[in-house]
């Protein structure tokens, strides 16, 4: 596979270590921050932070994908986040993702400055196959069972893992088949998104067979109930344990770990870069 991922104006290198996606909600409604970055002015002010923690990608979202969350509407997706996609493209080096499965917003998003498209319906809609495919840029294909509105109502799988990467396998398929390029597709299983406690903890453990699928891998486990549930952290941070899991996702192989807290992630990363570098001198 090859370990870099081009974009409009750049590209994505992910050979010395896994990237770090932060995550920006433009919502009121966001399970992780309450709405703290609804405003455009700090959302602008919030990816100007990520980026100099070292984000290597900003994710920006207009609508929440909680549980039990209500869709919003396409113009008030856009009345969110386009202001800040364009501030931010101008500002920033690093590129700007856009969260949604929406075709219109998508596409304003990309008129914006977004070099991302980040779908958590797994580009489902023929509409969102073609325009990925017209764009011409990366594109994350996730997991999810149902909508995030009923999604957690008692999801069950025979086997979560063969599901998920049957699924993944072919969403793939169905963009290549639409003009995407395969060297463009990014495959996320969905942590949390249709999942219980044991679905979540079986696909972080099988992140080498997903690795498989010959597509870069982001995996998205920050601050999502599943840590709260294992470890009893505050649902208000859930430091500790996302941080556990993206050095766990990295020693596995993944590509691309979408996060809240980009400074400690990145952290972690040096440290765990630095114990692989003295593992690799010591077998030598």
């Amino acid at each position: 596979m090859n370990r870099t991922l081009s974009y409009p104006g750049g590209s994505l290198d992910f050979k010395a270590r896994p990237l770090v996606m932060g995550i920006l909600n433009v919502t009121p409604d966001s399970f992780s921050d309450g709405g703290r970055y609804f405003d455009a002015g700090r959302a602008i002010a919030q990816g100007e932070k990520l980026a100099a923690q070292g984000a290597d990608i900003i994710d920006i979202g207009g609508e929440s994908s909680r549980p039990g969350s209500q869709p919003v509407g396409e113009e008030e997706e856009k009345r969110r986040v386009l202001p800040v996609i364009k501030r931010l493209s101008t500002q920033l080096k690093i590129p700007l993702s856009i969260d949604s499965y929406k075709p219109g917003v998508v596409a304003a998003a990309a008129d914006a400055g977004a070099r991302l498209i980040n779908d958590i319906s797994g580009l489902r809609a023929a509409a969102m196959r073609r325009l990925a495919a017209e764009l011409e840029l990366p594109v994350v294909i996730m997991h999810m069972r149902g909508r995030p509105r009923t999604m957690q109502k008692n999801p069950r799988y025979a086997d979560v893992l063969r599901q998920v990467i049957d699924f993944l396998r072919q969403r793939i398929s169905a963009a290549v088949q639409a003009g995407v390029s395969r060297q463009r597709i990014i495959v996320d299983p969905g942590i949390g998104f249709g999942k219980k406690l044991e679905h979540n903890l079986s696909l972080l453990r099988g992140i080498s067979r997903l690795k498989k699928l010959g597509r870069p891998l982001l995996i998205g486990a920050s601050r999502k109930s599943m840590i709260s549930m294992i470890a009893g952290e505050d649902a208000k941070s859930r430091l500790a344990g996302s941080v556990a899991i993206a050095c766990l996702a990295a020693e596995q192989g993944a590509d691309i770990l979408r996060v809240h807290d980009v400074a400690e992630t990145v952290a972690a990363l040096k440290v765990w870069q630095a114990v692989g570098s003295i593992k690799a001198v010591s077998s030598v």
